[in-house]
C-alpha cells in the first residue's frame, strides 16, 4: 500500500507544488475569516464592544476567531510570501534575466495595488507592508537558512520584549482602559461607511493613521520574522520534500497546539475582556512569541493532511483558491464592501458574528470553486497575470492553448472530431465493453490495435 512517505510531491500546472499552493489556500481563508469582521463591524478591533451584539453567542464567535485566527495566518501570509522570493530569485536565473529590477517593479506593482486597496476597499491591507518590507528581502539573499532562522527568532524575541518594557511602562503610569470617545468614534464610522462612495473613502482615510501605526509596531516586525523563515525554508527546499521532515512537523504540532494555544487564549482574553489595560499590552507580547507557533501547527497539520489519504481532495478545495492568491484576496474586501459599506447594501454593524463567520465560508467556497474553473482555461489568475506581465515587461500568455485542455483519445483508431462515436461492444477475452473501433485495455497484445478474439 503506498503511504504519504513514498508518494512523490504532487505537482500543479507549472511545476508548482501542489502542496503549497494548498497551504496558500488555506491562509486565504483565515485571512478572510480574520479581515471580514473588520469590514462587518467599525466596533472590531476598538475594544467597545458592539452594542448590537452581546449575547453568549456573539462573545463566542468573538472568542473563536481571536483564539484560533487573529495574528495567526497573516504570518502564513508572510512565510509564503519569503518562501515565493527563492522561487522568483530561482526563476530569474533558470531565464538569464536581472533579477533586481524585476524584483523592485513587482514590489513597486504590489504597493499600488495596495494603497489603493486600503483607500478604497479595506484600511488593514497587507500588500504595502510586503511591498515596503520586500525591500530587505535581495539584502537577505545570501544568508544561510541557520543564520536566517536564528535572526528570525531574533525579531520575534525583541518585539515580544518591547510589548513587555511598554506594558511595565503603562502599569507605572496607572494607565488603564478603553478612551470613552472610542465609541462615540466607532458609532461614526459606521454612519460614515453606510454613506456613498465618498464617504466610504473619507471613512478609510481616517483609520489609516491607526492602522499603520498598528502595521508598523505590531505586524511589520512579525511580518519580517516570517518573510526571513520562508527564505530559509526556499533556499533550503524544505517544503519540497515532506516527507523527509515528518518528524519535525510533528513537533511543530505539539508546541503550536499547546504553547501556541494558550497564547491564543492570553490574547483573546486580554483583548475581549480587558482592552486597553497593560495587561492586553502584555498579552500581545505574548502572542509575537506563540502565534508563529500555532501558525506553524496550522502549516504542518495541512502539510501532512496534503500528503496523506486525502490528499487529492484536500488539494482539488485549496490549491486553486492558493494560485491565485492575488486575485482572491482582492475579491474578498471587494465582495465585503459591497455587502457592509455604502458601494452596495451597507450592512456594517448589522450582522451578528456567527453570520458574519458564515459568509466567509461560503465566500470563500465560492472562490475556491471560481478558481478551480477558471484555472481550467487560463494559466494565471486575472491580478497574477496583470502583476506578472508588469514584473517582466512582457506579455505572457493568459489563456490554455486548446491542445492543453483537450482530452486525449488513443491511437490512430480514434474517431475523427464531428464523427459519430461506434457503438459499445463486449471483449470476447476479457468480457469488459469497449468502443467497437478502440483497443481493450484488458487485452493481452501489446499492439495498438485490437487483438483478433477481440
Amino acid at each position: 500500500m503506498t503511504t504519504a512517505t513514498t508518494t512523490p510531491p504532487s505537482r500543479a500546472a507549472g511545476g508548482r507544488l501542489a502542496h503549497v499552493d494548498a497551504l496558500r489556500g488555506f491562509a486565504l481563508l483565515g485571512i478572510l475569516i480574520v479581515n471580514i469582521g473588520y469590514l462587518a463591524s467599525a466596533y472590531h478591533g476598538t475594544g467597545v464592544e458592539d452594542p448590537g451584539f452581546t449575547s453568549p453567542l456573539d462573545n463566542a464567535v468573538r472568542w473563536f476567531v481571536a483564539v484560533f485566527f487573529e495574528a495567526k495566518f497573516f504570518l502564513l501570509f508572510s512565510f509564503l510570501f519569503g518562501y515565493s522570493f527563492t522561487l522568483q530569485l530561482a526563476s530569474a536565473e533558470r531565464h538569464g534575466a536581472r533579477f533586481a529590477s524585476r524584483f523592485l517593479r513587482r514590489l513597486a506593482g504590489l504597493f499600488v495595488l495596495g494603497a489603493l486597496h486600503a483607500v478604497l476597499l479595506f484600511p488593514g491591507d497587507i500588500l504595502t507592508t510586503y511591498a515596503v518590507l520586500g525591500l530587505i528581502l535581495p539584502a537577505a539573499r545570501h544568508l544561510r537558512p541557520r543564520t536566517a532562522v536564528y535572526t528570525a527568532a531574533a525579531l520575534f524575541a525583541l518585539t515580544a520584549a518591547a510589548y513587555a518594557v511598554l506594558a511595565l511602562s503603562a502599569h507605572a503610569a496607572g494607565g488603564s482602559g478603553v478612551d470613552p470617545a472610542t465609541a462615540a468614534g466607532a458609532e461614526r464610522a459606521t454612519e460614515a461607511l453606510r454613506g456613498g462612495p465618498v464617504s466610504v473613502v473619507a471613512a478609510h482615510l481616517e483609520q489609516l493613521p491607526d492602522v499603520l501605526m498598528l502595521l508598523l509596531f505590531f505586524q511589520a516586525p512579525a511580518a519580517l520574522a516570517a518573510f526571513l523563515l520562508g527564505l530559509a525554508a526556499g533556499k533550503s527546499q524544505t517544503l519540497g520534500d515532506i516527507a523527509r521532515h515528518r518528524r519535525t512537523l510533528g513537533r511543530l504540532q505539539w508546541a503550536g497546539f499547546t504553547l501556541g494555544l494558550l497564547g491564543g487564549v492570553v490574547y483573546a482574553h486580554a483583548n475581549l475582556e480587558h482592552p486597553g489595560s497593560p495587561y492586553q499590552i502584555l498579552a500581545m507580547g505574548i502572542d509575537v512569541v506563540t502565534a508563529p507557533l500555532l501558525a506553524a501547527a496550522y502549516a504542518a497539520t495541512v502539510l501532512k493532511l496534503a500528503r496523506g489519504r486525502h490528499a487529492d481532495r484536500l488539494i482539488a478545495l485549496l490549491a486553486p483558491a492558493g494560485r491565485m492568491t492575488l486575485t482572491n484576496y482582492l475579491a474578498q474586501s471587494l465582495v465585503c464592501a459591497l455587502l457592509f459599506t455604502g458601494y452596495g447594501a451597507a450592512l456594517v454593524g448589522d450582522v451578528p458574528p456567527l453570520g458574519v463567520l458564515a459568509i466567509a465560508l461560503v465566500l470563500f467556497t465560492t472562490q475556491a470553486a471560481a478558481s478551480r474553473w477558471w484555472l481550467r482555461r487560463h494559466h494565471y489568475g486575472p491580478l497574477e497575470w496583470l502583476l506578472r506581465a508588469w514584473t517582466t515587461l512582457t506579455r505572457p500568455p493568459l489563456r490554455l492553448s486548446a491542445a492543453h485542455n483537450r482530452t486525449p483519445r488513443p491511437g490512430p483508431l480514434s474517431p475523427r472530431r464531428g464523427a459519430r462515436r461506434s457503438p459499445r461492444i463486449r471483449c470476447r477475452t476479457c468480457g469488459r465493453r469497449r468502443r467497437r473501433r478502440r483497443p481493450c485495455a484488458a487485452c493481452p497484445s501489446t499492439s495498438r490495435r485490437p487483438s483478433s478474439s477481440c
